[in-house]
């Protein structure tokens, strides 16, 4: 696991510029730097030695001609196959690395490349010659890429990066507060608009897809995407496909030349990976708070499977404290209260010597493991009445205040377009506007975010049309960012075997009905596990990873750290400072919850003030 820079234009001080890029980006390599610059472009590396600890593994790499030239961060785990191929063709190989196999590969394949490759990647190669970049990110997004265009010297250029706090050390880099992603942000709790950031100008390469950069024209083309499509495979087929290819990719994803655990909750899904594994050690966290801690549970399974269980305990002075860090490390606003534990985690096996570890991100996503899957059971008693009169009601509801039930009534009188965007809704559209400055009114809305996606499952049911919302905002959007950023802030590299395309083929193939199955979801799942683990681990409840913020917000002293930040001078470019502070007080004092809000407002500030002024500050 690495991280890279690069950026292609004319300036003169490459050399200087490369090291500052990359020193911003150490923690995501600190074993190896190595930087490369002609007179049209520049790449620059941080290397965390995973495979082939040599200095053959080094990067940027070459090609056989010298002639290209490549930075990349991930593993390809099939990589041995392509290179037995590469080798019948006559390629030489100096390493075991999987980097060298991908500059080989493009050298014979071309662009055709990417859709032999089965792993986690984002990479850049520079064809000295043709001057022209070929760059990609793999299919859901797991590891970063961020690319911002710009001018240099009246040129169309371009800077890329694994983040994008390395583009603060470009001298054309324009710092700026994108104000079109605020509103979103409130109703999602993360950055949602696909092809925009935090940052003006900055955008996210989309999984899936790769792009050229040459003569200042940057042309971007999608190779991948989800296809969900009922095989109407008995359940016996299903899980028997299940049990081989998760087997097998865990198979894939255990290859390292150094020290690999798991991380491991409550759940079926760590619990399923680290069953599969059989590592040395697992890790785990918790809160001091009983009902929000379940690495007991962790601690439990592991000491049946044999395997020793490092966790930790956390509190709020813990998370809270190490908020503006975490935000730092996010590279834009996150405000899943989960990030905070995972920071924790990631350090903690860092701490105990791990380098890799494997984690369950994507099976919820896949085999349809999130409770709103189903539909609750009050919907399910409204949708036994008559379609007019439930629709006819849920268009009332959707004008008037809140009601105890009004969630429940739009949700069963309402097509699921217009009532589902994922895990979390912070703020509805109307609350977030009413809390903002005018000048951050004008973003797209949450259907004009939402649509696109619905768009491609157009006559599927529900199930599958949640889900495909979940992959293509959530998970890119919120969990697999912060998976990568908080395992990276400690050099640690995170594997998720179930976002494998071939594990995605095997899910893409099962109807929903065997997804969520009398009640239970994750059904398939977790009648597949049911041979790794003990009953009460298959047939566990999702839970999440809950963090008692809302129990934070009322101590004095939470309280009084979000009051200060609610009261800067800064929180009033953006926000109404009177409505912001009734929110946090009436959390305070029991009138409301408040916690989501009030924690998703924060972590918006506590980012802002990081790169915006603490950053000026050190800069002057």
């Amino acid at each position: 696991m690495c991280g890279f820079v690069g950026f292609f234009d004319n300036n003169e001080n490459k050399d200087v510029i490369l090291e500052k890029m990359m020193n911003r980006i150490i923690h995501r390599g600190p074993d190896m730097g190595g930087k490369f610059y002609d007179d049209d472009a520049a790449l620059g590396f941080r290397r965390l030695s995973i495979l082939d600890l040599s200095e053959a593994g080094a990067q940027p790499l070459y090609s056989a001609d010298g002639n290209k030239v490549m930075v990349f961060n991930g593993e390809i785990y099939n990589y041995q196959d392509i290179k037995d191929d590469l080798i019948s063709k006559g390629y030489e190989f100096r390493s075991n690395t999987d980097s060298e196999v991908l500059i080989h590969g493009y050298t014979e394949y071309g662009e055709d490349l990417v859709n032999k490759l089965r792993g986690m990647f984002a990479f850049c190669i520079w064809d000295k010659k043709g001057k022209k970049a070929f760059g990609a990110r793999d299919h859901f997004g797991i590891k970063p890429y961020y690319f911002y265009n710009y001018k240099q010297n009246g040129k169309e250029s371009l800077m890329i990066a694994s983040e994008i706090k390395s583009f603060l050390d470009h001298p054309d880099f324009k710092k700026e507060v994108n104000e079109k992603a605020l509103k979103p942000y409130l109703t999602f709790q993360y950055s949602s608009q696909k092809d925009e950031t935090f940052f003006k100008g900055v955008q996210r390469l989309q999984p899936g897809h790769y792009f050229t950069f040459q003569d200042g024209k940057m042309e971007i083309k999608k190779y991948w995407d989800v296809n969900f499509n009922d095989q109407h495979n008995s359940v016996e087929e299903n899980i028997k496909k299940i049990e081989d290819v998760v087997e097998e990719s865990v198979r894939l994803h255990n290859h390292a030349d150094v020290p690999i655990g798991s991380f491991l909750s409550g759940g079926i899904d760590s619990s399923y990976i680290t069953a599969c594994l059989m590592p040395d050690k697992t890790f785990s966290i918790g809160f001091e708070q009983e009902k929000f801690d379940e690495s007991n549970l962790a601690a439990e399974l592991s000491k049946i499977l044999g395997i020793e269980n490092v966790r930790e305990t956390i509190d709020g002075d813990d998370c809270l404290g190490m908020l503006p860090e975490i935000q730092y490390h996010m590279d834009e606003p996150q405000a899943n209260p989960s990030t905070l534990p995972l920071y924790f985690l990631s350090k903690l096996a860092h701490d105990n010597g791990v380098t890799v570890i494997l984690s369950g991100e994507g099976a919820d996503e896949i085999f349809g493991g999130y409770e709103w899957y189903d539909i609750d059971a009050g919907q399910k008693k409204l949708k036994k009445l008559p379609g007019f009169i439930v629709k006819g009601a849920a268009a009332v509801a959707k004008h008037l205040p809140q009601f105890h039930g009004r969630t429940t009534l739009l949700r069963a009188g309402r097509p699921v377009e217009e009532t589902f965007i994922g895990e979390a809704m912070i703020f509805e559209e109307d609350e977030a506007k009413d809390i903002l400055k005018p000048k951050f009114h004008k973003s797209r809305t949450v259907r004009e975010i939402t649509q696109p996606v619905y768009d491609m499952v157009k006559g599927k049911d529900d199930v599958t049309k949640k889900q495909l919302i979940d992959i293509k905002l959530f998970m890119e959007g919120d969990i697999l960012q912060k998976a990568d950023k908080m395992s990276m802030a400690h050099s640690l590299e995170l594997r998720v075997p179930f976002l494998d395309k071939e594990v995605m083929k095997v899910g893409e193939g099962i109807g929903s009905d065997q997804k969520i199955c009398n009640g239970t979801t994750k059904y398939i799942l977790r009648k597949a596990a049911e041979k790794k683990l003990p009953e009460d681990w298959s047939k566990r409840k999702k839970k999440g990873f809950p963090v008692p913020i809302k129990l934070w917000f009322k101590e004095e002293k939470f309280y009084k750290m979000a009051k200060e930040y609610f009261n800067a001078d800064f929180a009033g470019e953006f926000f109404d400072i009177e409505k912001i502070n009734k929110l946090l007080d009436d959390h305070y004092n029991d009138v409301t919850n408040n916690a989501r809000k009030i924690y998703t407002i924060l972590v918006f500030l506590v980012w802002y003030k990081r790169y915006f002024i603490d950053e000026n500050s050190s800069a002057k």
